[in-house]
């Protein structure tokens, strides 16, 4: 019989039975009337049950059909045991639900190609050196004639792109007063036909439009832009825009889903590189771009990167030859720098550098959850097959062979990992844009494309399979591996099924261990790093970055920084050019006796009242005037660098920056204050200095009110109203500031302590099964032990005995992972160690008391066994 028929007859259920049966009764029919004696005829036939069988097994594919009768008996196996199979279906829809948003998230950031042709041959050029702290440390950032050197050394094995870092800048399509706010990078002209993008509509950068600087003022956009800007309007072409006092005009829109190479942001504006301000494009020690090469078909990366290595070599020994002032220290640092070149299929964005490592142990923490989860599963299914045995014994008994046995287990454990993944798969769908949004900020929005497609589906169907196997498997080997006569007799020994279980509370304990360990190490260093003194109060501060038409001079800050201290609500206005810790900074030499120092100072312009505005105490000395500006106040930090901590009010300085020095003098001191926008490193030597004309500033608004947001629009209107050529391009809390230098941290806190806490409950869970299960399989003899005298706290032992000593090797196994986990991820870690009394005290601390309240039920239950009722029943 064809096989498609044979697979169509699974169907037909009923009807083929009737089929046969007809048939069966046709031949007897046909030998009685053939004149032999019916009873004679139905001997000589046969069985009519077994001639059923063998009739169907060759109508229909035997193993499929078993198969399916697998899958219908293991549902009603589910339905038997409601309460269970849903904790164990909840269970896993945790672990791989975790896994997969975890998956999700690693894979936009890190995995998933962009949309270009021949993205697996795009590589990065990045370098590596020792930063003005003296770490090692990589950064990818190039400038505009380094870059052409590059093209043009490679240029026959390798294409090449200049791509700028993706900007978020103010633009206006209509008036000054409509400003909003856009992602815009400085690209190659022949960027998107190296990329083979073509135009969804108009046309897109060529070559051309990089000829003279300053001669293409026009733009693509990104077709997500145009969606979201544009509703795709495509009367969007020729239309201009205003954005730093120029006008572009808009002449085509890139073809989706390519958003630019930034992985983590969605540019929508693409200019010609030779709109950069020429300065920066003929600086060489300008480094503000991406350099992105694209091998030809069949070319090595490993000859192009020397290649380009010896390029580099030459370009840092001209540079040199400019340094007037670098200590030889910086010097020889200078000349250690390395050129990388680095795989870039993905895509290349600060985003991917900061968040590899904390989504890579994400990663791991979801897997060791899952893996709690599956010896959680493990258990029940053991404890299923151990009260199954008379069962499994039957079926060897009349004929099942060894591998029946196992489909039916397994097929019953691929209904709870197929059940579990339809619910993990809501909750990914969820929580992987909810883990995106805890790493937002306001200001600097990350955006990753997540899209539900085959790569998600595989993975998940890959990790249904494996959880199968992982649960299912060794429960059904040791129930295929069944002795008839011993189970019918009483079954096998109890003591062999509690070994295997108690062998899994381990394993789940030593996970558990693992979690909580790696847990309170990100606990313990994000409290440790939010509750650093910042030197400065952010309560009720509100920063308003202004931009003006051309310079403006001091006098006219001042005037709109008066009108808003007029303002209800509000109790102080300064000025400075940048809001602290915001991730801008200024920075220079310092020299006394006219030698620089090897140190660089961070420089901050602010206005006479910024330190009451901000609360910093002045030590000693005053506050800046506008009629002295050589006058400086500086903090604790410098005079402790420059001099030996005694008080340098008085002193003075020579700044110095490319060749030229300004004498300063010190006229206050300060307390130390952060600025910088990494809360891990120390406060930096600083010097503030008076603001004068600036195109560019910051108002420092104290308000009265706990949410200085409230004054938000209030403040906007105002500034323009003050004077006309000031408008407000981004209003921000300083706490908000704050609380964004540490989303990294808070990040693998939050997530760290919801894995920890699911992996307590999955491990006290199981622990409870266990000890329910024992005393199960124990009644009789706790009863016997009852009846000859033995008191309520001996039992308890013996019944908790056993599995408290696998807590306990479970703690001291988990240990040895647990540090080095901890070495792994010792650089997300802030004035933490692994060895830290409190940080290995915890864990099994918390892990002991989930067990005694697991096990309490349990015991409770053993205890109050009614010798008497349980002998006459047994």
């Amino acid at each position: 019989m064809r096989i498609w028929s044979r697979l169509a007859n699974l169907f037909r259920g009923d009807r083929l039975n009737r089929e046969i049966d007809e048939e069966l009764r046709a031949h007897l029919d046909e030998a009685v009337a053939q004149g032999r004696d019916p009873e004679e005829a139905r001997r000589a036939l046969g069985s009519p049950l077994r001639l059923r069988e063998q009739s169907r097994d060759v109508r229909v594919a035997a193993w499929i059909d078993a198969l399916r009768a697998d899958v219908r008996f293991g549902w009603r196996q589910l339905m038997r045991n409601k309460a269970t199979s849903a904790a164990a279906v909840l269970s896993l829809a945790l672990g791989i639900g975790a896994c997969t948003s975890a998956f999700r998230l690693i894979d936009a950031l890190l995995l998933r190609p962009l949309p270009v042709e021949g993205a697996d041959r795009l590589y990065a050029v990045a370098f590596a050196g020792y930063g003005a702290e003296g770490r090692l440390q990589e950064w990818d950032s190039s400038s505009y004639p380094m870059f052409e050197r590059m093209r043009s050394a490679v240029q026959d094995r390798a294409e090449a792109t200049a791509v700028s870092y993706a900007e978020r800048v103010d633009l206006t399509y209509g008036s000054d007063e409509e400003l909003e706010k856009a992602e815009r990078q400085y690209v190659s002209g022949r960027m998107f036909a190296m990329f083979g993008l073509r135009p969804a509509l108009g046309r897109l950068l060529t070559a051309d439009d990089d000829g003279a600087p300053g001669a293409h003022p026009v733009a693509v956009l990104s077709y997500d832009y145009w969606t979201q800007r544009f509703g795709q309007d495509r009367g969007v072409l020729g239309r201009t825009f205003r954005m730093d006092d120029r006008i572009y005009q808009i002449v085509g829109v890139a073809a989706g889903p390519f958003t630019g190479t930034e992985t983590g942001t969605v540019t929508g504006i693409f200019v010609p590189m030779a709109m950069k301000d020429p300065q920066t494009l003929a600086s060489a020690n300008t480094f503000w771009l991406r350099t992105l090469l694209k091998l030809r078909l069949g070319v090595d990366a490993a000859p192009i990167r020397e290649q380009l290595r010896a390029v580099f070599h030459a370009i840092q020994e001209e540079r040199a030859k400019g340094f007037t002032t670098v200590s030889k220290q910086e010097l020889a640092q200078f000349f250690q720098e390395k050129m990388l070149l680095e795989p870039a299929a993905a895509g290349r964005s600060n985003l991917q550098r900061d968040y590899r490592r904390p989504l890579t142990t994400l990663g791991i923490l979801t897997a060791l959850v899952l893996l709690i989860a599956c010896a959680n599963v493990a258990n029940l299914m053991t404890a299923r097959a151990a009260a199954r045995e008379r069962e499994m014994a039957l079926r060897v008994s009349i004929g099942a062979g060894r591998w029946r046995l196992v489909q039916l287990v397994l097929v019953e454990s691929a209904w709870l990992a197929f059940l579990a993944t339809g619910l993990a798969a809501a909750f990914a769908w969820r929580a992987a844009p909810a883990i995106i949004g805890t790493i937002d900020s306001p200001d600097n929005p990350a955006r990753l494309m997540l899209p539900a497609d085959w790569r998600v589906l595989t993975f998940m169907l890959a990790m249904a399979l494996g959880v199968t196997m992982l649960f299912g498997l060794i429960p059904a080997l040791r129930a295929s591996a069944i002795q008839p006569a011993n189970a019918l007799k009483g079954g096998e020994n109890p003591h062999a099924h509690r070994r295997l279980m108690h062998a899994l509370i381990a394993a789940q304990v030593a996970f558990c261990f693992v979690v909580h360990f790696v847990a309170g190490l990100f606990v313990t260093s994000f409290d440790r790093l939010a509750n650093q003194p910042l030197g400065f109060s952010a309560e009720r501060i509100l920063n308003l970055e202004t931009v003006t038409r051309g310079t403006q001079p001091a006098a006219h800050w001042n005037e709109v920084a008066e009108r808003l201290k007029s303002l209800p609500g509000v109790e102080r206005v300064a000025l400075t050019t940048w809001p602290v810790m915001s991730g801008e900074s200024a920075e220079m030499l310092i020299a006394r006796s006219g030698t620089p120092s090897e140190v660089l100072s961070d420089f901050l312009s602010i206005s006479p009242g910024w330190f009451d505005t901000m609360r910093i105490p002045v030590i000693d000395g005053r506050d800046l005037r506008p009629e002295d500006p050589r006058a400086v106040v500086v903090n604790q930090a410098f005079a402790r660098q420059y001099f030996d901590g005694r008080n340098p009010v008085g002193q003075w300085f020579d700044s110095v920056e490319d060749g030229g020095r300004v004498h300063m003098q010190i006229v206050g001191l300060v307390r130390d204050a952060r600025s910088r926008d990494n809360p891990r490193r120390a406060i930096r030597p600083t010097v503030y200095v008076a603001r004068s004309a600036d195109a560019r500033g910051t108002f420092v608004v104290r308000t009265a009110s706990a949410n200085p947001l409230a004054l938000a629009s209030t403040l906007r209107r105002e500034v323009p109203r003050a004077r006309t050529e000031f408008r407000v391009t981004n209003i921000r809390a300083q706490q908000e500031i704050v609380r964004a230098n540490t989303g990294r941290e808070r990040l693998l806190a939050t997530l760290a302590m919801f894995f920890a806490a699911v992996a307590l409950l999955l491990a006290g869970v199981g622990l409870y099964g266990v000890l329910d299960y024992s005393v199960l399989q124990r009644r009789r003899e706790i009863g016997i032990r009852m009846a000859i005298g033995a008191r309520a706290s001996e039992i308890a032992r013996r019944v908790s005995a056993d599995v408290f000593a696998m807590v306990l090797a479970g703690a001291v196994v988990g240990l040895a992972p647990g540090l080095g986990a901890a070495r792994y991820v010792e650089s997300l870690l802030f004035e933490v160690r692994a060895t830290d009394i409190g940080v290995l005290a915890v864990p099994p601390l918390v892990i002991l008391a989930a067990a005694l309240v697991a096990a309490a039920p349990a015991v409770v239950r053993a205890v109050r066994i009614d010798p008497a009722s349980t002998l006459r029943n047994e």
